[in-house]
This record gives structure tokens, C-alpha cells and sequence, in this order.
């Protein structure tokens, strides 16, 4: 992953639970919707195959990765199956050192100022705030009151709606799940909806660049 350009397009696609046959039709939706990341979750059944074969179905258009990592084992599992950054629930100092080492970037979970800053001072590459839709984007902002040279990626609730909120209160990035790799949808196949829903998100970061942009 090359965070330069994360920073470009700076939304990240959450799966969770896919199956095998889900991987051609989503990498091809997210492309197509213009998503440039995505991970996959460790806690998924066959997560390191999946991660490959997604991996291998991108070819180069699509920067995967791995979720959910909770030991250096599993970064290491992740990264032979061809995963390009770790993202994780929680920080765990041994996991975000190992992937500053290999020079991985690394996206851990955390919540309070404490945790945070920690992660930051750890070496993540941004915080994960998670979960983000219990306290919202006025959270964010008040976190870059005294940490403004912290970078947040915001994760948990995040939609259409109030994506734009979460920038404007200091979030350097977000990522989305369930809310749009619905299972229903999955399960119906209506990657023409999912890509849609996408589309929007990505859609909405745009006018938010551009407007700031402006000033």
C-alpha cells in the first residue's frame, strides 16, 4: 500500500465473512465504483485464501489488505497471502512494531485520548477510531484539539450522509463495512447496488477535497 496515494482516495472497504465466490464479482464492483482499498478480515473463514485470490483477481488496481489481526502471527499469515497493510480492533504494541519494522502500514484500533496517543506513539500509520458511530464526528474533533498532528481514520457508522461531518472535524480517512457489503445483498447478488452505494461515498470525498480545495 502506498499511503501517498491512500491519502488520495482516503476510504477504505471493510469485508467480513465473504465466501470465495464473492471475490471476482466484489473486486470488479469496487473497481468499478472507483474504490482503490479494501480489506479482509482475519476472523473471515479462509481469510488468507481469500485475501490471495482477491489480491490476484486486482491485479495491482486494488490495494488489499488484512483486518482483525490480533498477533504477529496473523500479520505474518496476512502478508504471505499478499496483504498490503494491517488494519486491527485494538493496538497491540508488538503487532504495530513488527509492521513499523517491515515497514507495513498499520492502522490499530483505539478509542480514548489515552489509547491514541498511544497507538500514534507507537508507530501507526493512522489511528483506527472504532467504534466511531457511538460518539460521532464531534469526537473528532475534539481529539485534534490537543492531538492535531494525529491522524484518524474513522470506522464505524461512517455513510453518505455524515461522511463529509467526519472530515470536517479532522478524520484523515474513513472506512466502510456492513452497511454497504450488506449480507442481503451478498447473498442476492446485487453488486449493481452495492457498487452504487460505493460510488457515492466516493463520490461525497470528492466534493469534500475539492471544497477544501477552495479555501
Amino acid at each position: 500500500m502506498d499511503i501517498i496515494n491512500f491519502k488520495t482516495l482516503p476510504i477504505l472497504g471493510i469485508l467480513r465473512g465473504i465466501s470465495a465466490q464473492d471475490v471476482s464479482p466484489i473486486t470488479e464492483t469496487s473497481i468499478s465504483a472507483g474504490l482503490k482499498t479494501l480489506e479482509i478480515t482475519m476472523n473471515t473463514a479462509g481469510a488468507c485464501d481469500l485475501i490471495k485470490a482477491m489480491s490476484k483477481a486486482a491485479d495491482g488496481r486494488l490495494s488489499v489488505g488484512a483486518g482483525t489481526v490480533l498477533s504477529v502471527d496473523e500479520v505474518k499469515a496476512a502478508l504471505d497471502a499478499g496483504a498490503e497493510f494491517i488494519v486491527a480492533p485494538v493496538f497491540d504494541p508488538e503487532v504495530v512494531s513488527f509492521c513499523v519494522k517491515k515497514k507495513i502500514p498499520v492502522f490499530p484500533g483505539a478509542l480514548t485520548p489515552q489509547e491514541i496517543y498511544a497507538a500514534w506513539q507507537g508507530g501507526a500509520t493512522m489511528v483506527k477510531v472504532f467504534p466511531s458511530q457511538f460518539f460521532g464526528p464531534a469526537y473528532f474533533k475534539e481529539i485534534k484539539g490537543p492531538f492535531q498532528d494525529i491522524e484518524l481514520l474513522a470506522c464505524g457508522g461512517v455513510t453518505a450522509e455524515n461522511i463529509g461531518e467526519y472530515f470536517r472535524c479532522g478524520a484523515s480517512a474513513v472506512a466502510f463495512g456492513g452497511s454497504i457489503f450488506r449480507k442481503d445483498w451478498m447473498k442476492e447478488k446485487r453488486f449493481e447496488v452495492i457498487g452504487a452505494q460505493i460510488k457515492e461515498l466516493i463520490d461525497r470525498v470528492g466534493l469534500i477535497k475539492r471544497d477544501a480545495d477552495r479555501y
